[in-house]
């Protein structure tokens, strides 16, 4: 057995059952990497981006393992947008009060500052995501091998890369946009026999709202020291 083979036994092996469903260790250590950088998220940590990173690295065995190519594609996207977005809060993250254009400029405490999307950013992210979820489901459709479960995946996948989008941006929104994907997500990950990670995604949902409600008002107390403008440059 080549070292390739043992750690994708080892990733995928067993590590105990829930509900009579047997968790993987790719599924139980990638999903408590990534409650680890949703936190780091929550708390406008630049380290949530290479908490999301290594998360991203793990997940991809346990998704590929249950066949979900939406959700291997939605890793690979974790991946590389953690890339982006750790240089995004680096830059902004010292920026301070001396910004004068980045509405997700940086704060006097070295952390991102956050703030609520214009309405023509949030038309954006809603059309970027309708149209890139159907151009996605329409190629899960067309290709079936790539997806037993196309809409749902691309869905997920879509729904993904807008939220970390919307999340280095430092906007209020991106907490909405991971609500709206762990709707779907929970029931998928249970049918596909990704306990762990249906129970994973119920904690989600409880720091999301705690990070919504963090979020929404830390925007509030710091909105006299944002100016108003159309975000940061990708």
């Amino acid at each position: 057995m080549s070292a390739l083979d043992w750690l994708d036994a080892t990733l995928n092996g067993t590590a105990f059952e829930a509900f009579g469903q047997p968790v993987k260790w790719s599924d139980m250590v990638g999903n408590v990497m990534g409650l680890v950088a949703l936190a780091l998220g929550w708390r406008r940590s630049v380290w949530t981006w290479p908490a999301q990173f290594l998360a991203g690295l793990i997940l991809v065995a346990a998704y590929a393992s249950a066949q979900l190519s939406g959700g291997v594609g939605k890793q690979l996207l974790v991946i590389g947008v953690a890339v982006w977005g750790w240089r995004q809060w680096r830059r902004d993250a010292g920026a301070g009060e001396a910004a004068a254009e980045p509405a997700a400029g940086g704060t006097d405490d070295g952390r991102i500052t956050v703030r609520f999307a214009t309405w023509r950013e949030r038309g954006r992210l809603l059309a970027g995501t309708a149209i890139g979820t159907l151009a996605v489901g329409g190629l899960f459709t067309l290709f079936p091998a790539l997806s037993w479960n196309p809409w749902p995946d691309a869905y997920i996948f879509v729904g993904t890369l807008a939220a970390m989008v919307a999340q280095a941006r430092g906007l209020v929104e991106f907490w909405f946009a991971w609500l709206l994907v762990d709707l779907v997500g929970v029931p998928l990950a249970f049918g596909s026999g990704l306990a762990f990670s249906g129970l994973v995604y119920v904690i989600y949902l409880v720091l999301v709202l705690w990070g919504l409600r963090d979020w929404w008002l830390r925007s509030r107390t710091e909105a006299a020291n944002v100016p108003a403008t159309e975000g940061v440059a990708a």
